[in-house]
C-alpha cells in the first residue's frame, strides 16, 4: 500500500500556476520579447517546420497586454487574444474557485467541444501562414 505523505489541498495546483504566471508576467514585464537575443523560448512548431502555430506571437501579445497596448496585441495573435485568452481566463478562474473551495475541477470538452477547438486551431494555421 502507497501511502501519500504530502497530501495536497485542491487549491494548490491552481495557487502554483497562478503564482508561476505572476512570476512569468514580472520577468516579462522587464524583457521585451520584440528585441532579439532575449532568454525567452522560441516556439518548436516555428523552429522545426518555419510555420506559425496558433499560439506564435502569443509571447509578444502578453507584453503587449502587460504595457496597455492592445492594438499591437491584435497584430501578434489576434485569435489567440479574442479566442483562446477569455476561455483561459474562465477555465483558471473556475479552477482556482473550485479549489479553493476544496473540491477538484476537471473541466470536460467532450467530443464535439475537442473537435471545435482543434478545428479552430487547424484553421487558424491555415489562415495565417496563407495570408501572412
Amino acid at each position: 500500500m502507497r501511502v501519500n505523505r504530502w497530501p495536497s489541498h485542491p487549491a494548490a495546483p491552481p495557487l502554483a500556476a497562478l503564482t508561476s504566471g505572476l512570476v512569468a508576467a514580472g520577468y516579462l514585464w522587464r524583457v521585451n520579447p520584440h528585441e532579439g537575443g532575449r532568454l525567452l523560448p522560441r516556439c518548436p512548431v516555428n523552429w522545426a517546420t518555419g510555420l506559425l502555430c496558433p499560439a506564435c506571437g502569443g509571447t509578444r501579445m502578453a507584453y503587449d497586454l502587460l504595457h496597455g497596448d492592445l492594438a499591437a496585441a491584435l497584430h501578434d495573435n489576434a485569435a489567440l487574444l479574442l479566442l483562446g485568452l477569455p476561455l483561459g481566463a474562465w477555465f483558471g478562474g473556475r479552477w482556482l474557485y473550485e479549489g479553493l473551495r476544496g473540491r477538484r475541477y476537471r473541466p470536460r470538452l467532450g467530443r464535439r467541444g475537442i473537435a471545435a477547438v482543434l478545428g479552430t486551431a487547424l484553421l487558424w494555421v491555415v489562415l495565417r501562414n496563407a495570408v501572412g
